[in-house]
């Protein structure tokens, strides 16, 4: 119970990567000239209990927990398949099968790591996101297959905590975002001691005598342990969708801004559908297509939608990319501001990185931004809701932000469209 995010996914990584940040920061930090470093000892085994008792506490509280105190709640352990658009049965884990029978139904079933179709891969024990959060020794070399969140986040938490690692990434990182994006992300890495081959593919991959052994178009690799991050694939083959009418693509089901199937009286959220990966959609998803299941009328609006990856830097994002904007025919102006210029960066002495605004060049009214930053994904908020009020450069420009704070960059950088913020006194308005 509780889905990927609280079993397999964020919660367990984002454990992971807090303790990778404090074990790079005890081995080297802005402040090692007044502060004694050294490397931290890793018992990984350690940590991992920490983890996991964590996970099991919100687990029960946020879902078991909740089921106990719900008496009218009915939770069958199995598979489902749907019969017709009123009755679906279920093989019972126990041994059998039930027959349930609905007016409506809602499918939530999420999705599992996907692995490409590498000759070879499916024939050795490579890790996904869930064997590597799962993983109570620390491998010596890491080989990571993939170049979007999920393997970049790992990559550099294993890193921290003392692998070896090297990323694989088939064109470039992170290359749905601005490239600035992942350029910064990259150099991050590279100062980390983090390998990074772009351009690079798996042609096949072989395990012999505990090693891993990668063949790749820039040469062989061996490692102790092998991730591949590259996708998710929903979960939803056996659910019999395609006998009920139930469109889908690629797997996933296709809903409206309602969570309405093409079958009257099915709804879906999540990553089981053709909406963003992001908890926080599957959960605004689900609670309005409780709402309508019950004679309302909600509406899910992902025009503002935020996303953060927790690298380090972070990376925060919302909107528009100066690249979709042209794209949707609209007449652009940019500005992309170093963190030098900010405040909060320069006193953590930590100012790789940069905060882009993209604007509607005649209004001025904000059409997306993108942030790297150590602290990125604690601004982003503040960008959504200027993209929802319809906010212009002028309007964000002249609002009071605190002093010292690292939001403050989108202030700065809304100034720059009309001025030189370099010469501008630390906290002028």
């Amino acid at each position: 119970l509780g889905g990927t995010c609280i079993n397999t996914g964020c919660v367990p990584s984002k454990i992971m990567i807090r303790a990778a940040h404090i074990a790079n920061w005890r081995t080297e930090s802005p402040f090692d000239a007044g502060l004694s470093s050294q490397a931290p000892v890793v018992d990984r085994a350690k940590l991992l209990e920490q983890q996991q008792r964590r996970v099991e506490e919100l687990r029960d509280a946020k879902y078991e927990g909740i089921l106990r105190d719900h008496p009218a709640i009915t939770v069958l352990k199995g598979e489902a398949r749907f019969v017709d658009a009123h009755s679906l049965t279920v093989t019972l884990n126990e041994g059998g099968e039930q027959t349930v029978r609905f007016d409506r139904a809602f499918i939530g079933t999420g999705a599992r790591p996907a692995a490409p179709p590498v000759p070879g891969l499916a024939d050795t024990p490579y890790l996904t996101s869930t064997g590597a959060l799962a993983l109570d020794t620390l491998p010596k070399r890491l080989i990571v297959i993939g170049a979007s969140v999920v393997a970049l986040e790992l990559a550099q938490a294993f890193a921290r905590l003392g692998s070896q690692v090297t990323v694989l990434a088939r064109s470039r990182l992170l290359s749905q975002e601005d490239p600035a994006v992942g350029d910064a992300v990259e150099a991050a890495f590279r100062r980390e001691g983090i390998e990074v081959l772009k351009q690079t593919q798996a042609g096949r991959v072989d395990y012999t005598d505990n090693e891993f052994i990668v063949d790749t178009n820039a040469g062989t690799l061996r490692a102790d342990q092998l991730l591949v991050a590259t996708g998710r694939t929903p979960n939803t083959e056996a659910l019999n969708l395609a006998s009920l009418g139930v469109e889908t693509a690629r797997g996933a089901i296709l809903v409206d801004e309602h969570l309405h199937t093409t079958v009257p009286g099915l709804y879906a959220a999540g990553d089981c559908t053709d909406q963003p990966e992001f908890v926080y959609v599957a959960a605004a998803g689900g609670s309005r297509a409780a709402v309508n299941m019950t004679g309302g009328e909600a509406t899910l609006d992902l025009s503002a939608m935020p996303a953060v990856i927790f690298t380090d830097p972070q990376v925060a994002t919302v909107g528009l990319t100066e690249a979709e904007a042209i794209e949707q025919g609209f007449s652009v102006d940019t500005r992309e501001l170093d963190l030098e210029n900010v405040a909060r960066a320069l006193v953590n002495f930590d100012t790789g990185g940069f905060i882009k605004l993209v604007a509607e060049r005649d209004s001025g009214r904000l059409l997306g931004v993108q942030a790297v930053a150590g602290e990125a994904g604690e601004l982003i908020q503040t960008a959504v809701m200027a993209l929802r009020a319809r906010m212009t450069l002028h309007d964000i420009a002249n609002e009071l932000f605190p002093y010292l704070t690292m939001v403050e960059g989108l202030k700065l950088c809304a100034q720059t469209f009309t001025k030189d913020v370099t010469q501008l006194s630390c906290c002028a308005g």
